[in-house]
């Protein structure tokens, strides 16, 4: 333990002389939307492409690799960020693009020149033909279309030839591929019927990957014997690369037999399926040969994870050290639902505003909260023992950061989004707490900018929010049981306290953040 402390103070630790940052003249409000704003320019799409892709002359390199530029580069791209991706990558490599197809939501180009996004937009004469589908994130017949185009231009690639792969969130259903001759509403079909079946996410995989053409390795073996380079901007907890867009270019093994036996697991006996299920599960050979052993395919495609959770909180700790905090990461990963989250982020704040030393019971209660909320025991530790020196040795202010993707369990029908109920759940858990100023504050916010179906991608809140609804009237616990916490924030002090950053291009899950003023200091007989 003593080791991951020492690695883990660095990041929390300030001189004096960083504390007296010219931020803190700020709000602390300002200051958690300065550093959200951080955390997403560090994942727009043509930012991490550009971190990415290195090129000198007619030599690429990327993670190390080098690859030879020779009008021989093809572009493929799926999921909601891939089209300024494709921007940045034909600004960059334009000269040797040969042609290419990329597969994004349904209306996304309007929208991003409505918002002002023109710089994700491809410019007039690209290459990049762009293909519009998966409505409402479903897979649908332009989806389909879209990934045959795809697949038809990486099987006609050649070992001279390089075929970039862009992929971000929201991949899997625009690039839906069935085995024929599975249609894709049978396959839709026998994968909602698993689902409200109760299969665990890594069994749905696994069907999935049986029924496609192109997922679990499929993209990269229709492009042998091309290079294929993968960038990816993750929207997964932990970056799994064989779950992102469920893995396309990462090769995974089908075993029918297994796949049988997840389905006779939830009662999809053979005799229920469809047909063409029944046939492309009873074939010997699955969908596609594999390729070599596992140094071929390491040889001819490089996965590399571009953007990621990870690299926004990094971001943001920066700009957090600048305003004048001592920024620290909790954890890239939290999840679990937002009552559990909402009541660890309570704990925490409770433990750093405590002037005396926290109660072991107090300890004891964060760590039970480890497993509900996708927190290591060992992050968990960490984190109180820096709070605990901070609080003991008068530092200034903290800005405890995290990420990943909590759920929340509908009970109404009301607006709202993750972000915003945690917001306001975290704002009622606070009470009590009140530091001059004004504080502690909470932020949670989605990077794509949208929470639910709200124009909102969260909001911020502090330890006042109780007293500050009960003088205007307003009924928190009747918003919750409505989930409506989107109006809830519209109504409370004209939503100002909303988080409204519009389309922002990018998805790299959630990004949470926990303000702590400076604790004031008491003389003793004063």
């Amino acid at each position: 333990m003593a080791r991951v402390l020492s690695l883990f103070r660095p990041l929390f630790f300030l001189p004096h002389v960083m504390r007296r940052a010219t931020g803190c003249k700020m709000s602390l409000d300002t200051r958690a939307r300065e550093v959200f704003a951080a955390a997403i320019e560090a994942v727009q799409p043509d930012m991490v492409v550009r971190r990415a892709l290195e090129r000198t002359g007619d030599t690429l390199l990327v993670n190390g690799r080098s690859f030879t530029l020779k009008n021989n580069l093809h572009l493929v791209g799926f999921g909601k960020a891939v089209l300024g991706m494709a921007a940045e990558a034909e600004r960059i490599l334009g000269d040797h693009l040969v042609r290419g197809v990329i597969s994004v939501p349904n209306g996304l180009q309007e929208t991003l020149r409505r918002h002002g996004k023109e710089q994700m937009l491809l410019k007039e004469g690209s290459l990049i033909r762009v293909m519009e589908g998966a409505k409402h994130n479903l897979p649908d017949v332009e989806a389909q279309r879209a990934a045959e185009c795809i697949k038809d231009l990486a099987s006609s690639l050649t070992e001279n030839d390089l075929l970039l792969v862009l992929i971000s969130g929201g991949g899997s259903a625009l690039l839906p591929a069935p085995v024929p001759p599975i249609t894709l509403q049978e396959k839709q079909d026998v994968t909602r019927r698993l689902a409200a079946a109760g299969a665990t996410i890594q069994e749905l995989n696994s069907v999935r990957r049986a029924l496609s053409l192109l997922k679990g390795g499929g993209l990269a073996h229709c492009a042998h014997p091309a290079q294929v380079v993968a960038l990816v901007l993750s929207d997964v907890i932990g970056d799994p690369l064989d779950l992102i867009a469920s893995g396309p270019t990462v090769w995974t093994e089908v075993r029918h037999d297994e796949v049988r036996s997840v389905l006779d697991r939830y009662g999809l006996s053979t005799a229920s399926l469809p047909d063409s299920v029944k046939e492309v599960l009873g074939r010997s050979v699955p969908r596609w040969e594999v390729i070599g052993d596992q140094s071929d395919r390491a040889a001819h495609v490089l996965n590399a994870v571009i953007g990621s959770n990870s690299i926004a909180l990094e971001s943001a700790g920066r700009r957090a050290r600048e305003l004048g905090f001592r920024p620290g990461v909790l954890s890239p990963g939290v999840c679990g639902d937002v009552q559990s989250v909402s009541r660890l982020y309570g704990l925490l704040a409770r433990f750093a505003c405590s002037r005396e030393e926290p109660p072991a019971e107090l300890h004891a209660e964060i760590l039970k909260l480890g497993p509900e909320t996708g927190v290591e025991s060992w992050d968990l530790c960490r984190a109180m023992q820096v709070l605990g020196e901070g609080r003991a040795e008068g530092w200034g202010a903290t800005c405890l950061l995290a990420g990943g993707e909590p759920t929340v369990q509908l009970t109404g029908k009301g607006r709202g989004g993750r972000n915003q109920e945690l917001a306001m759940l975290v704002g009622l858990e606070l009470g009590g707490m009140e530091l001059p100023p004004k504080g502690p504050v909470f932020l949670s916010g989605g990077t794509d900018g949208q929470d639910g179906p709200t124009e909102a991608a969260g909001a911020v809140t502090d330890a006042g929010l109780r007293e500050e609804a009960q003088a205007q009237g307003l009924d928190t616990e009747g918003y919750l049981v409505n989930n409506d916490s989107f109006s809830f924030f519209s109504s409370l002090s004209g939503g100002q306290r909303l988080l409204l950053p519009g389309l922002t291009g990018t998805n790299v899950m959630d990004v949470h953040m926990l303000l702590i003023p400076p604790i004031p200091v008491v003389v003793s007989g004063q």
